[in-house]
């Protein structure tokens, strides 16, 4: 007999049947997280290491800053095309297998992003490595929700939302480093072989049982349960305004964050006159500080969330407030060792809200479709933020300049701020609807 759980309703909290509050064993959940932390932090150095050849492209193939820029968005628009529909075959199907399969798929587009002769070729294996990462966002939130007690859930959001700084930083200096002393094409083919092994690995972990996709029947005191429909599964997200505002208030802050991974390196190497493999270590750690943002993020929500119901959703609000000042200013105003003081202050500030935000796409919808809420936020977030902020950048940047196009961007954090805010006037209308469904873990 498998652990069981139970989900959702008015009980706010999730009551599992392991004394500590876990799905599975506390010990067996935390070798989960540790390889989906593992999946996680590779999946971003695959797609960021492209960032630091931009001027190595340059000089090759001789293309643009907008070109660079869709080399990113590539990336991002397969990942919006194919999320939803990959979250459905996670939701419906299994976590373990269709992670590991994306895994590999990813992993081997990036060895073949080395071995490209054209621009063309290049921007269609970067495509690639989109569609193999289409999926894993929304399937590992899907499998922490699951596995972890709800009133951790934003705590180990956090932590496992750390590995995207970790693996750009890391993504951008390797990059920049291994470009430099042995050549463009061997930073694809060096980054490509962790993921492909991490992803093999996760074909052995256990899963948990697709979740049957049933709601109560209203006014029957029986526990009878019916099937639902697809007007019950759109209703689910087109009824749930705090969903609604938290995915556009994310995709304001992912404008923010990919124009920012995308754009630094070069704007230090313009700027300063620096090598593109020092711009690429500045950058680097900027975006590890995030590493210290993150799982800060989530601890003081979670904490918040005890006193205050919707602290998850005003806490979003605040740091992403709060991330469009301090970068607004630095570029604005300051240049030299202040301006990059606040940008490392802005590296801890601008994932703050992830985790918390992260945990709203799964507290208020029915479990059976978890993944597909973080997916329908992943193509919204591409769609108004990762896929279009980069060739923004490029575009203002060829029009103008690199520092004014950057000036321009916090701002897109600012009315993020202010979806979070109006999300966080329904969030306690929309948990008291989510439905109760028990989850189990394959024998």
């Amino acid at each position: 007999m498998g652990a069981k759980g139970f989900t959702g309703g008015d009980d706010v909290m999730e009551n599992k049947v392991n004394a500590d509050g876990y799905l599975i064993s506390k010990r067996y959940s935390y070798y989960v997280f540790f390889l989906l932390f593992l999946l996680y932090m590779f999946n971003y150095i695959d797609r960021m290491v492209v960032v630091s050849i931009f001027p190595f492209l340059h000089n090759e193939w001789g293309i643009s800053d907008t070109k660079c820029g869709l080399l990113v968005s590539a990336a991002y628009w397969a990942i919006l095309i194919f999320s939803l529909p990959f979250s459905v075959l996670i939701d419906r199907w299994s976590r373990r297998k269709a992670i590991g399969i994306m895994a590999i798929l990813w992993s081997v587009a990036t060895a073949l992003c080395g071995a490209t002769r054209s621009f063309a070729q290049l921007f269609t294996a970067r495509a690639v490595i989109g569609i193999g990462e289409a999926g894993f966002a929304p399937g590992g939130t899907a499998m922490i929700s699951a596995i972890f007690p709800e009133e951790k859930r934003a705590q180990i959001m956090g932590f496992w939302n750390a590995s995207i700084p970790l693996g750009s930083a890391l993504g951008i200096a390797l990059g920049a480093i291994i470009a430099e002393h042995f050549g463009w094409r061997y930073a694809f083919w060096a980054v490509a072989i962790p993921g492909l092994i991490a992803g093999l690995v996760f074909f052995r972990i256990r899963d948990y049982k697709t979740v049957d996709l049933s709601k109560a029947v209203k006014g029957d005191e029986s526990e009878d349960r019916k099937k639902m429909k697809m007007g019950d599964i759109v209703r689910e997200f087109t009824g749930t305004p705090s969903l609604i505002f938290t995915y556009i208030a994310f995709a304001g802050n992912l404008f923010v964050t990919t124009s920012l991974m995308s754009w630094l390196p070069t704007y230090f190497h313009r700027s300063g006159d620096i090598s593109m493999s020092r711009a690429g270590m500045m950058t680097g750690a900027v975006m590890a500080l995030a590493i210290v943002g993150a799982p800060l993020g989530g601890y003081l929500a979670d904490r918040w969330q005890r006193k205050r119901g919707n602290a998850r959703l005003l806490f979003s609000s605040i740091s992403s407030t709060l991330t469009a000042v301090i970068f607004f200013i630095a570029f604005a105003f300051f240049s030299g060792k202040l301006q990059y003081m606040l940008f490392l202050c802005g590296g801890i500030s601008a994932v703050a809200f992830v985790p918390a935000a992260a945990a709203v796409t799964q507290d208020v919808v029915h479990p059976g479709l978890r993944a597909i809420s973080y997916s329908l936020c992943v193509v919204v977030q591409h769609i108004l933020g990762s896929a279009t902020g980069p060739v923004f950048v490029g575009a203002i940047s060829d029009r103008y300049d690199i520092g004014t196009a950057l000036t321009i961007v916090p701002l897109f954090s600012l009315i993020a701020g202010l979806f979070f805010f109006a999300g966080s006037l329904f969030y306690m209308r929309d948990l008291k609807k989510v439905e109760r469904v028990e989850i189990t873990i394959e024998d």
